[in-house]
């Protein structure tokens, strides 16, 4: 996804959670921030997902490469099926569409 997307996008999300950015947020740069923090770099990065574990998986699970594409080492195509019909079932009637980048 490209940053004017994700800017886009988390505008839209505010907006849809009824919290729209004001203007003078959006002037001194918070929605920048907050894809800046979201990121997969920023998030993989942080020390609580680099050490320890949770359950059964180690933290290096959660963060991989951060390529798009790559769950096809690691997934079965029939789980990606099952996977993109519970998203698609979770965002039925939310206003949000659901689409596999490729």
């Amino acid at each position: 996804m490209a940053v004017g997307d994700a800017l886009s996008n988390v505008k839209k999300l505010a907006e849809f959670m009824g919290c729209p950015f004001s203007g003078e947020e959006e002037a001194v740069g918070v929605v920048q921030a907050i894809v800046e923090l979201c990121s997969f770099q920023s998030l993989k990065n942080m020390e609580v997902n680099k050490s320890g574990s949770q359950g059964p998986a180690a933290h290096e699970s959660f963060f991989r490469k951060g390529v798009v594409g790559d769950w096809s080492n690691h997934m079965t195509l029939a789980m990606a099926e099952r996977l993109d019909r519970v998203a698609e079932d979770a965002l039925q009637g939310s206003g949000f569409s659901f689409a596999v980048a490729g």
